[in-house]
């Protein structure tokens, strides 16, 4: 497994340094939230009675990514991130999503987002078919979501294994 590189964003930059810093920031730490968890680890429901898992929290976020920077802004022809059960990608894990698994989507993902951003305009807007929000949004929003769901790793972790910080 890649060495997980957690670099606090300048305090100093531009608009897109500051929103990109902060957004990958938040990235790095749901990965360390999750990395060193087992698989039965990543399933488990440690808070009673939230059905929340790390491994669906993660799984959640590497539908996001795609959602609102593959799909929706760039406008790829890329695989729906939900099932049509689950259209709003609540979080469940199927048998065969693995720790390393998770990660490796999340983290594949995230660097195809980091590439859809650094080719665009913070003024650029969506290309998705009604879609008409900006590239400044879009980025605003996901460290929006990203950072409520590093707070429910942060509950969840501490309740499965004791591991606090970062």
């Amino acid at each position: 497994m890649p060495e997980i590189a957690r670099v606090r964003p300048a305090e100093d930059a531009d608009e897109r340094g500051t929103l990109t810093g902060l957004l990958d920031f938040l990235r790095s730490t749901v990965e360390l939230k999750f990395a060193g968890l087992t698989d039965e680890q990543a399933h488990a429901r440690p808070v009673h009675p939230s059905a929340l898992t790390p491994g669906g929290i993660v799984k959640h976020l590497t539908g996001v990514e795609r959602f609102w920077f593959a799909i929706d802004f760039a406008g790829l022809d890329v695989d729906w991130p939900w099932t049509e059960q689950d259209p709003h990608g609540c979080f469940p894990l199927d048998a065969g999503d693995t720790v390393d698994r998770l990660l490796a989507s999340y983290r594949a993902e995230c660097a195809r987002s980091r590439e859809i951003t650094a080719a665009a305009s913070l003024d650029d807007r969506a290309r998705s078919e009604g879609m008409t929000f900006t590239l400044r949004y879009a980025l605003a929003h996901l460290i929006e979501e990203t950072a409520r769901h590093v707070g429910h790793l942060d509950l969840l972790r501490e309740s499965t294994d004791g591991a606090v910080g970062e």
